[in-house]
């Protein structure tokens, strides 16, 4: 029964459910008729605290009973999965024709290690790019996470989740991380440029760059970034071809042959998709050392962007973003076993699923000159 349902996750709704939510599903239910505006404006105006708004709006519902339940309880599971998920409701749908029951992925929370058999069944495979024990304890990463910006509308609630979890996947896979917080356009080229020279690149067998903060086409805004400027202005912006430059052959010959592993999250566009919120704002060949030999300026990279072009990507404000939700929960379950690309796919598959209707984000894989297959192997 929907309406049990509501009663039985009452305390923690009233306790968890933000002001965003709660008004997006204010709306939802006046749309299908299960509130009048008179009841609408009880809630919002006879109320003066978040936690009091919810409480009156789940009793309200749930006295109304279970159709008006099962269609909140629906508008929740798409307006904030997390809170439904962590609520255990149900699909909040009529109940459907029984059909095969399906086992429920479990997602591991820390990285699964990789045995010494599977090492050593790779190890020598041409397909595979080579991963020592000696390159893989050399390993690097750059983390660059924006979270407060000049403007403070801007602010990137819920980004210091994704940095936390992001640092705490890049270490188990047995990356050292160089973490930068809060950087201008410039500071991130900067950043860039300086971890092109990072002593252990000679060494690795492989990097991983992961950029998070608002974006547009074709580049992630600095923390200085300004919805208006003046005409000698320039906006605070960090054009993404820099990654590219700044760490292929001609700049970072440490890092020929080996792959690059580019992550962003960031919005790409501002066309709409759901009501999280959103996280946009509104050549020639070179050679080796040894000069022999003609070498592509983009060879060995992959990059996975956050959404399609054009689009916005999403953020919860306390959880953070669904894009390193799924990664996290992907590459510590699968990546003892996976190539990244395989990695890459299964995050795709997650959205896949949690798409409702035609509101959704689909990350992009971008740019791949990966010539073999990338293992991780963690924990060895």
């Amino acid at each position: 029964m929907a309406g049990k349902e509501l009663a039985n996750v009452r305390s923690t709704f009233v306790g968890k459910a933000h002001k965003v939510v709660i008004d997006q599903l204010l709306d939802d239910l006046l749309q299908d008729g299960v509130l009048n505006d008179g009841e609408i404006e009880s809630v919002l105006e006879e109320n003066s605290t978040t936690a009091k708004k919810a409480r009156s709006l789940i009793d309200m519902v749930r006295k109304k009973g279970d159709e008006a339940s099962r269609k909140m309880i629906a508008h929740l599971q798409n307006r904030d999965p997390f809170l439904h998920s962590e609520l255990g409701l149900s699909s909040g749908q009529p109940a459907q024709p029984a059909a095969e029951p399906q086992t429920k992925q479990q997602w591991s929370t820390t990285v699964i290690r990789t045995s010494e058999a599977f090492w050593r069944e790779k190890l020598n495979d041409r397909d595979i790019y080579p991963a020592a024990k000696h390159s893989m304890s050399n390993r690097v990463a750059l983390l660059i996470t924006n979270i407060k910006f000049t403007d403070e509308t801007l602010n990137r609630n819920g980004a210091e989740k994704d940095e936390a979890n992001m640092e705490k996947l890049l270490t188990a896979l047995g990356y050292e991380v160089v973490k930068h917080t809060n950087l201008t356009g410039k500071a991130i080229d900067d950043a860039l440029n300086e971890f092109s020279k990072h002593p252990k690149l000679k060494e690795t067998d492989s990097v991983l760059v992961v950029i998070m903060s608002h974006g547009k086409p074709g580049a992630v805004l600095g923390v200085g970034w300004k919805k208006e400027i003046s005409d000698n202005e320039r906006p605070d912006e960090f054009p993404i071809n820099n990654i590219y430059k700044h760490l292929g052959p001609e700049k970072c010959p440490a890092l020929l042959n080996k792959p690059k592993i580019i992550m962003i999250q960031a919005c790409r566009g501002e066309e709409e998709g759901s009501v999280l919120v959103r996280d946009g704002a509104n050549a020639a060949v070179v050679c080796d050392n040894a000069g022999l030999r003609s070498v592509n300026k983009e060879k060995d990279f992959t990059s996975f962007l956050s959404c399609t072009p054009d689009t916005v990507s999403y953020r919860h404000p306390v959880h953070g973003s669904l894009f390193i939700q799924y990664i996290a929960g992907v590459f510590n379950t699968y990546a003892h076993k996976d190539d990244i690309e395989k990695l890459f796919r299964k995050v795709m598959r997650r959205f896949e699923e949690f798409s409702h209707q035609n509101e959704r984000q689909m990350p992009t894989k971008d740019r791949c000159t990966l010539t073999r297959r990338f293992y991780f192997f963690p924990g060895l």
